[in-house]
């Protein structure tokens, strides 16, 4: 995406890669693109986008990623600095958007233990079944002009433990 995610006046380019990078490069001069900021995420970026989302007057950048999580990364100050002794009050705005993600929270916890306590009921049944999960597999297999390697690429939402690769030609791993 191109956005102006630093107020220049100037759209800088938002990169998203497989690897999980997000980057953001900006053209202070004609010939190449600079790159101002990068961050790694945990996994491929499937989308990016460049936007005011969450509260005027704040640019902000949402990155989907493979398994569908939602980062954003904002121009916002999440810090703000008091002198010395002095208490730093938040605004009413803030303590109730603390308070509502403290609720959200706990809301979370508490279906999450009762999810756990269900599927553990229905796993010591005698009438359980158990089935293999579907995992979706995000794939690449490029060549490598270079060195004449071949770089494999698997991305799936399990333990590298579990991951199993069958081929039918002698293979090198490196």
């Amino acid at each position: 995406d191109s956005f102006d995610i630093l107020g220049d006046g100037v759209k800088e380019l938002l990169v998203g890669r497989d690897d999980g990078m997000l980057e953001i490069y900006n053209f202070e001069s004609a010939d190449d693109p600079g790159l101002r900021y990068d961050h790694a995420l945990s996994e491929s970026i499937a989308s990016i986008q460049g936007g005011c989302v969450g509260k005027d007057g704040y640019d902000e950048i949402l990155a989907s990623t493979y398994s569908g999580w939602l980062t954003g990364l904002t121009t916002e100050p999440v810090h703000r600095e008091g002198g010395s002794g002095e208490e730093l009050k938040l605004s009413q705005e803030m303590q109730s958007k603390i308070s509502s993600l403290r609720n959200e929270l706990e809301h979370l916890q508490m279906k999450v233990l009762q999810e756990r306590e269900k599927y553990q009921q229905s796993s010591q049944s005698s009438t359980a079944v158990s089935s293999v999960p579907a995992f979706s597999v995000n794939d690449k297999f490029t060549l490598n002009k270079d060195d004449a390697s071949y770089s494999l690429i698997l991305e799936v939402q399990t333990a590298i433990d579990n991951v199993l690769v069958q081929v039918s030609v002698a293979l090198f791993l490196l």
